[in-house]
């Protein structure tokens, strides 16, 4: 199917806000964009990205048991990365100085998202999405996936 076909698709996931649910949301995230056949540097971009906003996620000020959701959607060109918590606090792009241990994840959200921003999340919270454009070649055909 080619990347500017009309066609949704989206998976979502719930996960506890705990440090070990970035790895699992980025191995879901790995898994999901094989089935659907995204690949090459647009599937790395797509990793980095769900990697960064989840660990801002999880690194939340946030009531304690509350999970994170994380939605992929591949639509009209596109692969959009949706990850809401249920902290209030609106995420800031800021450079972090040279020995910092954090504070780079949404410069590199900026770098490799198309766009990317911050909405209200439904009941209490936010969420924070990125978008990737999906050229036609990212698509991998069948028989590149076949061994």
């Amino acid at each position: 199917m080619p990347a500017n076909a009309v066609s949704t698709r989206t998976a979502a996931y719930q996960y506890p806000r705990r440090r070990h649910s970035v790895t699992r949301a980025r191995d879901d995230l790995r898994r999901q964009l094989v089935r659907w056949r995204v690949g090459g540097e647009v599937a790395y971009d797509a990793e980095v990205l769900v990697s960064e906003l989840a660990t801002n996620a999880v690194n939340a000020k946030a009531l304690p048991g509350r999970e994170i959701r994380v939605e992929v959607t591949l639509a009209q060109g596109e692969l959009r990365i949706e990850v809401a918590d249920a902290s209030g606090e609106l995420p800031v792009l800021r450079c972090a100085g040279e020995w910092d241990e954090g504070g780079r994840g949404l410069v590199l959200v900026e770098a490799l998202a198309k766009e990317w921003g911050v909405g209200p999340r439904e009941g209490v919270g936010k969420v924070v999405w990125a978008v990737l454009s999906l050229p036609d070649a990212t698509l991998d055909s069948p028989d590149q996936n076949r061994s």
